[in-house]
């Protein structure tokens, strides 16, 4: 046989009411926390007996839910001017005492206004001037150990450079030594100037600044008279020098 229907309304008997207040609460705490698993929703449930006692359960935190549907129940009677205009009054109340805190704690913290604080309050502010300091030592140091790594990196950039640059240097003065070489012919010249080349083109190698001392051989007048003398269309068969004197024979 079926159970009967039950007839909604007041138990007289305490003892009924307190064992179906305790069945009833234990099933409906435990849908609610069905509901907010299942559907991952924020519930939030308080229950307060006949006798005055709290039972609650909030799937995140009652006071959280709590703000959640003062702030939802606001929104909705935003429909209204007057209530659109009293809920903007506390919002800018509640920020104007929000500036107001931040103005005082910014005075004491720069030590103006510490009358009214005890010692406890003072250590804690103590605490935490001496906490952001130890944080703004350590990004100091940090940006001063950067910085000296960039200086470390471009010093070393700098000195590999240097070693190219002298690589070059040292590369174009070969350069040099040969193209001296191949100009005045080292190999070639006559005996009587090798030696000289051959000191010049030492001294080129260990200072390619150094001046260059060339000596020169002197032509034999003989030999450019006679040179002379062929270059022209005279009919000379002949010369005779005698004494300083040119005597040519005209054919």
């Amino acid at each position: 046989m079926g159970r009967g229907k039950i007839v909604i309304r007041r138990i007289d008997n305490s003892t009924s009411r307190q064992v179906t207040f305790s069945k009833r609460r234990s099933g409906l705490l435990k849908k609610a926390k069905e509901l907010a698993i299942l559907c991952d929703a924020e519930v939030g449930v308080m229950i307060f007996s006949s006798t005055g006692k709290l039972h609650e359960f909030s799937n995140t935190s009652m006071k959280s839910v709590i703000d959640r549907y003062h702030k939802a129940k606001e929104e909705q009677q935003l429909t209204s001017p007057i209530s659109e205009v009293r809920f903007w009054q506390r919002e800018a109340a509640m920020l104007k005492q929000q500036l107001k805190n931040l103005q005082e704690n910014h005075r004491r913290m720069m030590g103006e206004e510490l009358s009214g604080l005890s010692v406890k309050d003072l250590q804690s502010m103590e605490n935490q001037l001496e906490m952001s300091l130890r944080g703004i030592r350590m990004k100091k140091d940090q940006l001063l150990f950067e910085e000296i790594e960039e200086l470390n990196r471009k010093g070393n950039l700098i000195q590999h450079e240097n070693v190219e640059l002298c690589k070059k240097v040292n590369q174009i003065r070969e350069e040099n030594v040969e193209l001296y070489n191949k100009v005045y012919g080292i190999r070639d010249a006559d005996p009587a100037n090798r030696n000289v080349f051959a000191t010049n083109a030492s001294s080129i190698r260990e200072d390619p600044h150094a001046p260059i001392h060339l000596q020169l051989s002197q032509p034999d007048p003989h030999e450019a008279i006679e040179a002379s003398l062929r270059s022209t269309n005279l009919g000379i068969d002949g010369f005779n020098s005698k004494g300083g004197e040119l005597i040519a024979y005209q054919r």
